[in-house]
């Protein structure tokens, strides 16, 4: 929409906003009519008309069974739009439209904004299907009456409500129409269900809303003044109510179609089940968290104790094999923490990777240098947890052979990551120290730790590893670990 009314209309960005608040309310007046609306908005010259949006009912057959956003209409080929333009009330005249044998009832609504008509509202109604109304049919289209008038007056839609349609109830979840003073005129059976769900035995209709909504929904109070006036429709506002175990959603929209509220509709919906499954997921994240911060202190807990043990050992080789455990046992007890405060599986590993990096870095014998480039991204932890250890045994193997004690140096971490669903994820680890030994197979030989990293590289991740010469001083380790992008 708004290509199409900044390329062929003169209407600026506060009209063009209006227009997408009607837009965004307007599947409710399409089901309260039981037809199909077209926004039509003169062009720049005022020669012709361009449809800008559609709506089709979701309680009644459509009228067009093509898209007509975009279409051009010379102005005088449909003159109901020329004379709700131009005369700014709604047009009805005429005698149905047969478009493919089907019989059309055409109305035009004008769209006003601060006194100026905007635009004009193709209300297109489907007769093939016409049948005595029933008091649910009678209701909606006097409320759709209403709102269209109210539409042609500017007073409709309500530029303090930002209503999020996917989430607000609409005429089919359940509608209620009240009078001026809140007492209900109508309700349909939808609506009484939900009324029923919150513990409601008696019929509603001729009963005051606000008051029995209140009644309902348990308060501190004796009466919730708030919760009665929003239930009697004196203004447009959305609330949950919950009681006796039931949840409904309410949205009040006053109808004022010569201006004096003349009553409301409620629109509602029991959302009951849908919260329960919130709950259950609320609950289920905050265990899932609870889990990851336990095993984070517990592996905590274990990193004290080899410390501890390590402290006790009178063999260098003894306990220096301890604190590597110490390392390796501290590198999952990170992804673990930063898994305890995020809602999904997934983290943020740039931020691991920092803090391994520092807590290697505490063990350089000399003056050794870590920094990291590149991003590696969001990652599920399935993936970040070995990775974090592979990163750990890495660095950890370059700080202690790399470099003599006191020598200065450098190692850099370098991520790079593809885009796509079948991306990969290359880490590159080089330092600056005195390079592999002679005859040097990173495939065959090595610590503990390189061993480590094969069987993690190849065997958790899925990916290759390979350790090499720098081209000019060093050692290169280079890393390729299949990822999936999140979408």
């Amino acid at each position: 929409m708004n290509d199409l009314v900044r390329q062929h209309t003169a209407l600026g960005e506060s009209d063009l906003e209006w227009l997408h608040l009607l837009v965004s309310e307007w599947q409710l007046l399409s089901d309260l009519s039981f037809a199909d609306l077209v926004l039509w908005v003169p062009t720049r010259d005022g020669t012709r008309y361009v449809s800008v949006a559609q709506m089709r009912p979701n309680t009644g057959p459509t009228s067009y069974q093509d898209d007509m956003v975009g279409h051009l209409v010379p102005r005088g080929r449909r003159p109901l739009l020329d004379a709700a333009l131009d005369e700014g009330r709604i047009v009805r005249e005429g005698d149905p439209e047969w478009r493919e044998e089907v019989p059309v009832r055409v109305e035009s609504i004008p769209v006003r904004r601060e006194g100026r008509v905007l635009g004009v509202i193709a209300r297109n109604t489907n007769l093939l299907t016409v049948r005595t109304p029933s008091r649910l049919e009678l209701t909606y289209l006097q409320s759709a009456s209403d709102l269209a008038q109210m539409i042609a007056a500017g007073a409709f839609p309500f530029p303090e409500q930002q209503v999020d349609m996917d989430a607000s109830p609409r005429a089919g979840d359940g509608l209620i129409r009240l009078d001026a003073d809140g007492f209900v005129q109508y309700a349909s059976p939808n609506a009484l269900s939900a009324y029923h769900r919150l513990g409601l035995a008696a019929d509603l209709v001729g009963q005051h809303l606000g008051q029995i909504t209140a009644e309902l929904a348990p308060s501190r109070g004796p009466v919730d003044e708030a919760l009665v006036k929003l239930a009697s429709g004196y203004a447009p506002r959305e609330t949950e109510v919950e009681g006796n175990g039931g949840v409904i959603q309410l949205r009040a929209i006053p109808l004022k179609p010569k201006g004096p509220r003349i009553g409301s509709l409620v629109l509602l919906r029991d959302v009951t089940e849908l919260r329960r499954r919130e709950r259950e997921l609320i609950t289920k994240d905050a265990t899932i968290r609870e889990i990851h911060h336990r095993v984070k202190n517990n592996l905590q807990t274990v990193a004290a104790l080899l410390r501890l043990q390590a402290r006790r050992m009178d063999s260098d080789r003894g306990r220096e094999a301890l604190n590597e455990a110490v390392r390796r046992v501290g590198s999952i007890a990170i992804v673990h923490e930063t898994l305890s405060q995020n809602l999904d599986e997934r983290v943020e590993f740039d931020d691991i990777a920092d803090r391994v990096i520092s807590m290697v870095a505490e063990i350089s014998p000399g003056k050794v240098a870590c920094r990291r480039s590149g991003r590696f991204g969001i990652l599920d932890a399935e993936v970040a947890t070995p990775l974090s250890m592979v990163l750990t045994e890495i660095l950890q193997n370059a700080l202690e052979h790399a470099f003599a004690p006191a020598e200065q140096g450098t190692v850099e971490v370098t991520a790079v990551r593809g885009e796509g669903r079948e991306a990969r994820l290359l880490i590159t680890v080089q330092d600056d120290g005195r390079g592999l030994p002679e005859g040097f197979d990173p495939q065959r030989t090595g610590n503990l730790g390189l061993q480590i990293v094969r069987t993690l590289v190849e065997g958790e991740l899925g990916g290759s590893f390979d350790m090499r010469p720098a081209p000019e001083r060093g050692t290169r380790v280079v890393l390729d670990v299949p990822v999936r992008t999140q979408r």
